[in-house]
């Protein structure tokens, strides 16, 4: 094979924009790209390294002849698609909900459990943007201390809820400067009863709420950091607010390691070698990491590492990274690129 048959569902929206621009910088060997998306968006041409391509509409049949279909048209497109693609031979890399707590499913962020790729049965998980960034900053210290709870508050950019959301911050800020009068469509949540404004005015909801009153994104964050880490015993709980950023998640992280000896020297030296990141951890000289400077960027940048005074063993500290590349389209691809090093692009027999 000279190269992979590439089929990119949601190809015009936010993540699916830049999961393109992501396979133009891969290393992966392709042969070809299609782009899919929905009846409307059908016709509109778009880019791959220069070459237009025109947007198709998304039938069962568009996965004939594809290796590899990078999902994200949402969790309805993905349950109805994704195994017509599986069942043609493709091998899918989904960034929705839609199969990430499924059994038999891998959850995977390469830095973290490259492993599970080799169980895959043709169908691999992005895990939610928050989840990602944090296991990406947790892992390497719970490969040396062990790691017994999480406590994090997150800041998350209006862009993990799509370009409809990117718009509305962009002109109900410009409204308001106005001195006019906006009505907010799409935020928190666009199917949700109630809208409320996002500029200047941050929003404790992201996704719908549970019976137990956790938002669904919380309850995300909690179930799969257990199941990327492969530790149901591990303590997570979360506070997901959507903040008046366009691009680039923040969280504070609390978390207890589960071993003694750790130190912040000790934890700032194993994050400065750690894959995926990027250590800022320098508050002397008023350095750590910031969403606008982690927007467009592959990495996690994690900082403010200091230990907790009043409990043992316990530390924060504070990671950002851009929610549409590390936290959905560089995510996926990098599956993908893992998937060809190690010679599983495949649908098992």
């Amino acid at each position: 094979m000279d190269g992979y048959n590439v089929a990119v569902v949601g190809a015009t929206g936010a993540v699916g924009t830049r999961m393109i621009q992501m396979l133009e910088e891969s290393k992966l060997p392709i042969a070809s790209v299609k782009y899919l998306a929905s009846k409307r968006s059908a016709g509109k041409v778009l880019k791959f390294k220069g070459a237009d391509v025109v947007v198709e509409e998304l039938v069962p049949d568009s996965f004939n002849d594809i290796n590899l279909a990078l999902f994200s048209a949402g969790g309805g497109v993905s349950k109805k698609f994704a195994p017509e693609a599986v069942k043609r031979g493709a091998v899918v890399v989904d960034n929705t909900s839609a199969f990430r707590m499924e059994e038999g499913v891998p959850l995977v962020v390469p830095e973290v459990n490259e492993d599970a790729l080799y169980k895959h049965k043709g169908l691999i998980a992005n895990p939610n943007c928050s989840t990602i960034q944090m296991v990406v900053a947790l892992e390497p210290l719970r490969k040396v201390y062990g790691l017994k709870k999480v406590i994090v508050t997150t800041m998350q950019a209006v862009s993990g809820a799509g370009n409809r959301a990117i718009q509305e911050l962009h002109d109900e800020t410009q409204a308001i400067l106005n001195g006019e009068k906006y009505e907010p469509q799409v935020l928190p949540v666009s199917g949700d009863k109630k809208h409320y404004q996002i500029a200047f005015n941050p929003l404790a909801q992201i996704d719908v709420f549970e019976d137990d009153g956790y938002s669904h994104e919380e309850w995300k964050m909690i179930h799969e950091t257990k199941k990327i880490m492969s530790d149901q015993d591990l303590q997570v709980t979360a506070t997901c607010v959507r903040v008046p950023v366009a691009v680039a998640h923040s969280e504070a992280v609390w978390f207890e390691l589960e071993k003694d000896g750790a130190d912040v020297a000790k934890l700032q030296s194993i994050l400065k070698n750690a894959p995926g990141v990027v250590l800022q951890d320098d508050p002397k000289n008023q350095i750590y990491p910031q969403a606008v400077n982690a927007e467009g960027k592959r990495d996690t940048f994690v900082g403010r590492i200091r230990a907790d005074k009043e409990q043992a063993n316990s530390f924060h500290l504070y990671c950002v990274s851009d929610n549409l590349l590390k936290g959905a389209a560089w995510n996926s691809v990098q599956i993908a690129e893992r998937l060809h090093a190690l010679n599983l692009m495949r649908v098992p027999d």
